[in-house]
C-alpha cells in the first residue's frame, strides 16, 4: 500500500471546535488565500492508492475530516488515537449557522443538477436568511473537465465574488479540482462535501439518527443506492480492512 492513515493530518478535534477554528481563520483579517475543508472515509483513502492527484489533494486541504466510522476505528486499532467523526452533512449545517452570525457572508454553490440547485436555493434562503446565496451552478456531468469547462466554472464563481463555496461535484473530482484552482478564486472558504447537496435538498434521505451514531449510516445508503455504492462497500471497504490489518501487524 502506497499511503497509510498516518500521512494525513486529520482533524481529530470535536465538531464545534473545528467551526470556531474555521470561523477564526476566516475571520482573521491579517491572512490570506483560502482555506477549505475536505472529507475522507475508508473509500476515499483506498481511492487515494491508485490516484496520487488525489492524494496530494487530501493531503493539502485545510482541514481533513474523518466522514467514516471506518477511519475512526482504525486510528483507534493502530494509534491508540481516539479522534470523532464529523460527517459532511453536519459540518455543513453548523457552518452555515455559524457563518450566518458573522455579518452577511456571500454563498456560492457549485456541482449536481439545475434541479437539484433548485431545491437548493429554495431551502438555502428560509432556512438561512442571513446569509446572501449569490450563485449556484451547475457543471458538465463528465470525469475530466476541459480548460473551456475550467473557465466558465471560474468565471461563475469570480462573477459572484462569494465568500464561502460549496463544491459537490462528488469525490475525488471535487478535491482535484478544488486543489488545482484554488489559486484562482477568492473565497475565504471551500468546503467539499460531495452527497450533502442531495441529502441537503431531500433527494436522498439520511438514515435515522440512530443508525447515525452506531457507525452504520454506511449500510443504510448501501440499501437505497445499492448500484451506486455496492463497489464502495464490497470492494473498497474489504481492501481498506486489509490494509489496516498489514499495517498493524507489521507495527507489532
Amino acid at each position: 500500500m502506497k499511503n497509510n492513515l498516518a500521512a494525513y493530518e486529520l482533524s481529530g478535534i470535536e465538531q464545534s471546535t473545528l467551526v470556531s477554528q474555521i470561523i477564526e481563520r476566516i475571520n482573521d483579517t491579517t491572512s490570506s488565500g483560502t482555506y477549505w475543508l475536505a472529507c475522507i472515509n475508508s473509500h476515499s483513502h483506498v481511492t487515494t492508492f491508485s490516484d496520487p492527484e488525489y492524494f496530494e489533494a487530501l493531503t493539502n486541504a485545510t482541514w481533513l475530516i474523518p466522514d467514516g466510522v471506518g477511519i475512526t476505528l482504525a486510528y483507534r486499532l493502530l494509534y491508540k488515537k481516539k479522534i470523532t467523526r464529523i460527517t459532511g452533512p453536519d459540518i455543513f449545517l453548523e457552518l452555515n449557522e455559524s457563518f450566518g452570525r458573522i455579518n452577511k457572508k456571500r454563498v456560492f454553490f457549485i456541482g449536481s443538477t439545475n434541479q437539484t440547485l433548485s431545491k437548493i436555493k429554495d431551502k438555502f434562503k428560509k432556512q438561512y436568511p442571513n446569509l446572501n446565496l449569490v450563485g449556484v451552478y451547475s457543471p458538465p456531468f463528465k470525469d475530466t473537465f476541459d480548460p473551456s469547462d475550467t473557465d466558465q466554472m471560474l468565471n461563475a464563481i469570480n462573477s459572484a465574488k462569494a465568500d464561502i463555496i460549496w463544491v459537490g461535484m462528488t469525490a475525488p473530482k471535487q478535491e482535484k479540482w478544488i486543489f488545482e484552482n484554488i489559486n484562482l478564486i477568492n473565497p475565504s472558504f471551500i468546503g467539499a462535501v460531495g452527497a450533502v447537496f442531495d441529502f441537503y435538498a431531500g433527494n436522498v434521505k439520511r438514515p435515522a439518527p440512530i443508525i447515525q451514531k452506531m457507525g452504520l449510516e454506511w449500510l443504510g445508503r448501501l440499501i437505497r443506492e445499492p448500484r451506486r455504492l455496492w463497489r464502495r462497500t464490497f470492494i473498497s471497504g474489504p481492501l481498506f480492512v486489509y490494509g489496516c490489518l498489514v499495517e498493524f501487524v507489521t507495527k507489532k
